[in-house]
């Protein structure tokens, strides 16, 4: 907490820690009404639209109005139902409305609070919203959402057990939404997602009481139409054996992300005000990043649920202020990365610049590197990881890039230059609780001693051309290069996949293209050897993404092809491949770029259905 340093054995307190302690008692008792709390010109009230009573799922316009401070003000909404915790919705930003609801009936309060940049001025309020039940007595009912290809179902309930919602189309294809318990005299509510617009469906309830099973009636209901202006997949090869993972979900860049079928057709969108989604999560949410280019502030990291609703946000400069308090550097932009981690934290990447003199060039220079941050449930920094701390500064971006010539810069505000060092762009957990950081402009991926929040930050190893591995291989160049999306492999403590680019090793082979790898390690002797190496016939200057299918297959993003007749020139490829790397199972093209792709079951990240043998009981009502 302090900015410590030591000199011999002795310590010397920086002067900077005692205003920094001041200005945080201040705002401590500003906000905890203390025993002496600041006097505050700022008076809040909260509004919502509609007003209170709403059915379940109706989304509430929540609009804070201010009386008095400075006008420069930020806003605080946290939700919670009456008699549970708080939970940060939007830490403090410039926004002061907010779309909320839920698909649980209670009385819920929401809670606003506003303080201007300076911490000073402050002021809270609530309000409560009741949500009532949108079945008709012992009827269930669907509803339309905000978005036109999620609907509500919503069933009187049960008592014992547990249920879900099996959803059909007309051709007969069967989906299924995610387990929910049982709850006595309490309605049960359910997104049904992964609809194809302007077709008809039927949808129905099912218990699972353990003994049996009991399914309600078939419901009727019809999609829509979606905007126009949404990226359209086009076929290259056909899946023959599309397996379980029969949904592609694609993140687009500047534009909605979109989930297909595997014959391209349109089974859902997101939200249009992200720059791009990072990661789909459980429970039907997804986490993206906004890179506004306006401010801090309006820099966020966004965790939104499947009709766009943000579950939990929160921006730059409210991080910085956290990191502040920490004596840890400040941030200028998230990137690349957010998404959970199995401890239930959050981890997110962020850009950190700092001015180098005589280091990477002569006299001043700004090097852009990273930070990993990780957050707790409600989005308040507890472990960071900064590359300045931890890497040898030295050692230049391995092709020399500089944001002048190279496209894909994070955020920075130094210089209008800079060199772009590290260029992180993937963040995941190890089997053994650690950190694995991919930097592509050192084409390195670096394991990192996190311990579930304990480690120290340390470099265990770093793999790739120039690290602390041997490779067992007999190819020219078997080393990958401006790499993306390095993780292990699901329940292997052992295999890497990642999507090798390429960009390095093609400097010497204009005729080379991209491939997708799977790399088992021997950590204790240092050893890689190559298990999969597949040539996937395009090269992406950029972007990627790797994924291990659960019939042995494997997926590979090459997400920045060159493509005159594209966006920005470049198209994506959605590729997957055989066991053994040697054929292409399928492949779909999009005509824009695409930062990551994955192949899901569905659009709730639920697991597989139950196969032990039911009796099954059909419910008429």
């Amino acid at each position: 907490m302090m900015d410590v340093s030591s000199e011999r054995g002795r310590f010397r307190i920086d002067d900077r820690w005692w205003g920094r302690c001041l200005r945080t008692l201040l705002f401590a008792l500003t906000i905890s009404g203390g025993a002496a709390p600041l006097r505050s010109a700022i008076v809040v009230s909260l509004a919502a639209s509609p007003p209170s009573p709403a059915p379940v799922g109706t989304m509430i316009a929540w609009t804070a109005q201010v009386f008095g401070g400075s006008g420069d003000l930020l806003y605080r909404f946290r939700a919670r139902e009456v008699g549970g915790s708080f939970r940060m919705i939007r830490d403090y930003g410039p926004s002061s409305a907010l779309a909320w609801t839920s698909i649980d009936e209670g009385v819920y309060e929401l809670e606003v609070s506003v303080r201007d940049r300076g911490r000073i001025e402050f002021a809270t309020t609530q309000s409560t919203f009741q949500l009532e039940r949108r079945d008709r007595g012992d009827q269930s009912v669907i509803s339309p959402t905000s978005h036109p290809l999620v609907f509500l179902y919503s069933s009187p309930g049960c008592e014992d057990g547990r249920a879900r919602v099996q959803f059909q189309s007309a051709e007969g294809l069967a989906q299924y939404t995610p387990y929910k318990p049982c709850k006595p005299a309490q309605s049960l509510n359910f997104y049904l997602a992964g609809l194809t617009p302007n077709a008809s469906y039927t949808a129905r309830l099912a218990v699972d009481r353990g003994r049996d099973s009991i399914v309600g009636p078939a419901l009727p209901f019809e999609t829509g139409g979606v905007p126009s202006d949404l990226a359209a997949p086009f076929v290259v090869q056909e899946a023959t054996r599309p397996g379980s993972q029969r949904i592609l979900l694609q993140a687009a860049l500047f534009q909605p992300a979109i989930a297909t079928d595997l014959s391209g057709n349109l089974l859902w969108f997101g939200p249009s005000d992200l720059t791009y989604l990072t990661h789909p999560e459980t429970g039907g949410t997804f986490f993206g990043i906004l890179e506004s280019g306006i401010e801090p502030a309006q820099d966020v990291v966004r965790r939104f649920d499947l009709v766009g609703m943000t579950i939990q946000e929160t921006n730059v400069a409210r991080v910085n202020e956290q990191l502040a308090l920490l004596g840890r550097r400040p941030i200028s932009g998230f990137h690349h990365e957010a998404r959970s981690l199995a401890d239930g934290k959050t981890v997110v990447l962020a850009d950190v610049e700092q001015i180098l003199t005589d280091v990477q060039g002569p006299g001043p220079v700004n090097v852009i590197g990273d930070m990993i941050l990780v957050l707790d449930a409600d989005l308040q920094v507890v472990w960071s990881w900064d590359t300045f701390d931890h890497l040898d500064t030295s050692r230049r971006a391995v092709l020399g890039e500089t944001c002048a010539v190279n496209i894909g810069c994070a955020t920075h505000y130094l210089s209008a230059d800079a060199n772009d060092w590290t260029h992180g762009n993937s963040v995941v957990d190890t089997p053994d609780g650690a950190l694995l950081f991919s930097s592509r402009h050192q084409d390195w991926l670096i394991k990192i001693d996190y311990q579930n929040g304990a480690g120290n930050g340390d470099v265990i190893w770093r793999l790739g051309k120039d690290g602390d591995f041997t490779y067992d291989s007999n190819q020219a160049y078997p080393w990958f290069s401006h790499q993306h999306d390095g993780a292990y492999e699901p329940g292997s403590p052992s295999t890497i996949t990642l999507f090798d680019n390429g960009n390095t090793r093609l400097r010497t082979d204009a005729q080379g293209t991209s491939r997708g790898q799977a790399i088992q390690l021997d950590e204790k002797r240092r050893m890689a050897r190559l298990l999969l190496n597949a040539d996937l016939g395009v090269f992406s200057f950029a972007l990627g993404s790797a994924q291990k299918l659960m019939d042995g297959t494997y997926h590979f993003d090459a997400g920045f092809v060159n493509d005159p007749s594209a966006a920005f020139n470049a198209a994506a490829f959605s590729i997957q491949v055989d066991p053994l790397g040697k054929d292409v199972v399928s492949s779909i093209k999009l005509l824009t770029p695409v930062y990551r792709s994955f192949r899901v079951r569905d659009l709730y990240g639920s697991v597989d259905a139950p196969t032990r043998p039911r009796t099954w009981i059909v419910d008429s009502r």
